[in-house]
């Protein structure tokens, strides 16, 4: 299995010589699509690349819309198929301003579409996908999902929040070889989600390096940092990445720090 960072949130799994896709990223900007035109222009967008084409899957982590760009999936897909994403919420339109956007431009796009649940497993191609617990750090549904292909695993954890899972998922389907985590911790401010919660919406550098401890991982990359600050709406801790490092330093993993683009081979987990 060979893995491919993105930048952001993005990944690329290649296997037996055929690829798929989670959260590919091309248009960052659109994100704050929402918000007046001066808070687009002071947006900071991170460093990005694009993934190979007629991949075989892509997998969204969440309806948000930089971690489910249509434009990104278009490219990267091959037409035959499939977006998997979480199933959605149900509620009234304004409980769902935050999955609207990228709700939309997945069916402007004709993409396919498969929604799944927690626990959820499907074959594609060389590669098993399963859809494992997350918690989305403004209520909206989110699922980490779980990368199989050739003896080896990768969990790609969206940006979820810590939470109480990680057991439950080691022993249902660790050893994981890869596990990519979100380090970025950023504080929101969004018209729609008042009043403001002073807590992180993802998992912070310390809270990211425990959660790979308590998942049993081998391997532990930080992804969902280096981007979007966009005052007051979107704070993201500036040093994410040095935290995440020093906090690292010690643990009974790998630490691999990757830059947009770099790619390594996953080991499997002895045993």
């Amino acid at each position: 299995m060979k893995v491919r960072w993105l930048g952001w949130a993005g990944v690329e799994i290649e296997a037996e010589g055929t690829t798929l896709v989670i959260d590919p990223l091309a248009d960052p900007i659109a994100t704050f699509a929402a918000l007046a035109e001066d808070a687009r222009e002071r947006v900071q967008p991170p460093d990005l690349v694009a993934p190979a084409r007629d991949g075989l899957a892509g997998l969204v982590s969440h309806l948000h819309r930089d971690h489910t760009d249509a434009g990104a999936l278009s490219e990267a897909l091959a037409p035959d198929a499939a977006v998997y994403e979480p199933v959605w919420p149900g509620g009234e339109d304004a409980e769902n301003l935050s999955l609207a956007q990228a709700n939309f431009e997945l069916g402007r796009a004709g993409l396919q579409r498969r929604a799944f649940e927690i626990w959820d497993s499907a074959e594609i191609g060389p590669f098993t996908v399963t859809a494992l617990p997350a918690v989305d750090g403004l209520g909206d549904p989110q699922v980490s999902w779980l990368v199989e292909a050739g003896g080896r695993r990768l969990l790609h954890l969206g940006d979820t929040i810590f939470h109480g899972y990680w057991w439950r998922m080691a022993r249902r389907h660790g050893p994981f070889d890869v596990v990519m985590a979100p380090i970025n911790g950023p504080v929101v401010d969004f018209p729609n989600l008042q009043p403001p919660s002073p807590l992180a919406a993802a998992m912070e550098p310390e809270q990211a390096v425990f959660a790979g401890e308590l998942l049993g991982a081998r391997a532990l990359v930080p992804i969902h940092y280096g981007g979007f600050a966009a005052e007051p709406w979107y704070r993201p801790i500036d040093d994410a990445r040095d935290r995440f490092e020093a906090a690292a330093a010690g643990r009974p993993y790998e630490v691999r720090v990757l830059d947009p683009g770099e790619s390594f081979e996953a080991a499997a987990v002895p045993g």
